[in-house]
């Protein structure tokens, strides 16, 4: 298991601000949670990180692989056997925040990237990973992510938060 925080100054402030006036934030952060696991999920199918950067394709070897594995052409970036990453994203709300991320112990190595050999090596010697594998930030907040977050806070108190209070 990992944490990420992210730096989503406006939203957090209008979020501050509702809690300031309702007594329960579950609400509110189920349809956060709702969303933000809809537009991850949707970062699967662009190729897209968060601050809008591409995603680092899959190299030659990799493809390969695959072929030879009998998976096919998994030519799509984070997208491999099973899609389970881009299947497998969950969240839980509460009154105190809301979460999402995915349990299947690789997505931190996607998030984050490794080198080779970073996790040692199999039991006949070989390096795992076998190969250097880029970060590939598929969890996070982006620009307009955080406006949609906005409007769900605002949507929720019935008129537009000051974000400064």
């Amino acid at each position: 298991m990992f944490t990420t925080e992210f730096k989503a100054d406006a939203a957090r402030a209008a979020i501050r601000s509702a809690a300031a006036q309702l007594e329960d934030m579950t609400p509110i952060f189920r349809d956060v949670t709702e969303y933000m696991i809809g537009a991850t999920r949707q970062r699967f199918v662009t190729g897209t990180a968060p601050d809008g950067s591409r995603w680092a394709a899959k190299r030659p070897a990799t493809l390969e692989r695959y072929k030879a594995l009998g998976y096919g052409n998994l030519s799509r970036v984070l997208i491999g056997p099973g899609k389970r990453l881009s299947r497998e994203i969950v969240g839980q709300a509460s009154p105190q925040g809301a979460v999402i991320g995915s349990a299947l112990i690789y997505s931190r190595v996607m998030q984050e990237g490794a080198a080779k050999g970073a996790f040692g090596a199999d039991r006949r010697g070989r390096p795992v990973p076998w190969g250097r594998i880029p970060a590939r930030v598929w969890l996070g907040i982006s620009a307009q992510d955080e406006t949609q977050i906005i409007d769900i806070v605002d949507e929720h108190v019935g008129k537009p938060l000051d974000a400064g209070s």
